[in-house]
């Protein structure tokens, strides 16, 4: 709406936080560790800011603050079906939808950061839990075995640690809460008629 008085919301932490997790995540998911090198400090970066912006979550301002914005699943679900209706009302800060996800994915981040360095740390000795995990600690390589067409039993070796699991299922289920999150946010601008997304930049909303 043009010439329409807009008000501060979303402060520098918040903002520069929720851009830097978009660049880590996505730099972190799609080199798949290669090179090695980028995918790790990727991976510190979203472990860093996750965890400062959980901090701010306790002592930042207003609109930081998990206790504006956390609602329970009902709350949520019904703000959902009224906003699919055109009907939602709007919100300052995050909707009980938008403060459901944001605690979704600071724990699957959280999930996914944690599992990525016990990964580094049982394959490679590495990284800040190399002191609490060992490479001995790394889970055994499993074997499938199958039938091939004479009805003989063949094994197959699998060398996917427990770890290497966790930690790609929680990247998976990351990327899957950051498209329902993309979702969301188009749905809400256009009911409510203003780019959410553009106000993550600048910071302010319509008053």
């Amino acid at each position: 709406m043009t010439g329409a008085a807009t008000i501060k919301v979303w402060d520098p932490l918040v903002r520069f936080g929720h851009w830097g997790l978009v660049a880590a995540f996505a730099t972190a998911y799609l080199t798949e560790g290669e090179p090695e090198w980028l995918h790790v400090w990727a991976g510190y970066t979203v472990a860093a800011i996750v965890v400062l912006r959980i901090v701010w979550g306790l002592v930042g301002p207003r609109h930081a603050r998990f206790s504006d914005f956390v609602t329970g699943p009902i709350r949520a679900t019904r703000y959902l079906f009224a906003l699919i209706g055109g009907k939602a009302e709007r919100h300052i800060g995050h909707s009980p939808a938008g403060g459901l996800m944001v605690l979704a994915l600071l724990l699957s981040l959280s999930v996914t950061a944690v599992s990525g360095m016990a990964l580094l740390a049982a394959e490679e000795g590495r990284g800040p839990l190399s002191a609490v995990i060992t490479a001995q600690e790394a889970a055994p390589a499993e074997m499938s075995v199958y039938d091939d067409d004479d009805g003989e039993e063949h094994g197959e070796e699998r060398g996917e640690s427990l770890w290497e699991e966790v930690h790609e299922v929680a990247a998976n289920l990351t990327l899957l809460l950051v498209i329902f999150h993309i979702g969301g946010v188009l749905l809400a601008s256009v009911a409510h008629r203003e780019n959410l997304a553009r106000a993550m930049v600048t910071g302010r909303k319509r008053a």
